[in-house]
């Protein structure tokens, strides 16, 4: 197989174990998974809201999720470890889900997404992008973005700060898809920089010389004094 055809087959079948991820764990509050080849198989890192359901009562749930790895997806001795989600508000894949769900229960769109915007904030992220696609108000298919903060689109940050979310919302007009995107708090920004007070610099001191006078000085001062006091005196 050529380098260009196995890139492109790894791509697709990441894709496809996504997207079993995503339906099997969407209770778990699944937050995204992360696919790294070791001379020893498949190391495959599963970060979920509620570990425990990922998990399963005596690792059922994981070990099921393993066969079908091997099994459906051709995944080489696939390795899973479960990893909590530290803030659930800084994942875009779980506020994806969440937003998904609040329509999927009636919620107003423009209300969904300002709450999921709003969420984030408070948070603490330095952007966030919520974009809602599909039949929202009528047999029409629209599409509305909501926007708060700092937000990349282009270049090498899209890949390495923005997180990135998407899921579906079935409804009976039909799907509504959602984007979630996320800078976190922590992240370095190429285009940031911050101005550095300068350094007060001392005054130089005058250059002023001392003459270190003794008591010889004083004394011989006093005596021409003093004769000069007799002479005006004669």
């Amino acid at each position: 197989m050529a380098v260009e055809r196995k890139f492109i087959a790894e791509g697709a079948r990441r894709a496809r174990v996504e997207k079993h991820l995503v339906k099997e764990l969407k209770r778990a509050g699944y937050g995204g998974m992360d696919l790294q080849r070791t001379p020893l198989g498949t190391q495959v890192t599963i970060y979920a809201e509620k570990p425990g359901i990922v998990i399963g009562k005596g690792g059922k749930v994981v070990r099921q999720l393993t066969q079908d790895l091997a099994t459906n997806f051709g995944v080489e001795s696939p390795q899973i470890e479960v990893q909590q989600v530290a803030n659930p508000s800084f994942n875009a894949q779980i506020m994806a889900e969440r937003l998904a769900n609040a329509l999927e229960r009636g919620w107003y769109f423009r209300k969904a997404g300002s709450s999921i915007i709003r969420r984030v904030m408070e948070s603490g992220a330095l952007g966030c992008e919520v974009i809602i696609a599909g039949k929202l108000t009528g047999s029409r298919a629209r599409t509305q973005k909501f926007t708060q903060g700092y937000i990349k689109h282009s270049g090498e940050p899209v890949n390495t700060i923005v997180e990135k979310g998407y899921a579906v919302a079935v409804k009976k007009l039909g799907t509504i898809g959602v984007q979630v995107r996320i800078i976190p708090p922590d992240a370095k920004l190429p285009d940031h920089f911050e101005m550095i007070k300068p350094k007060e610099k001392p005054l130089p001191a005058p250059d002023i010389e001392i003459t270190d006078v003794g008591e010889d000085v004083d004394d011989q001062i006093i005596e021409e004094f003093a004769e000069e006091t007799l002479l005006e005196e004669r």
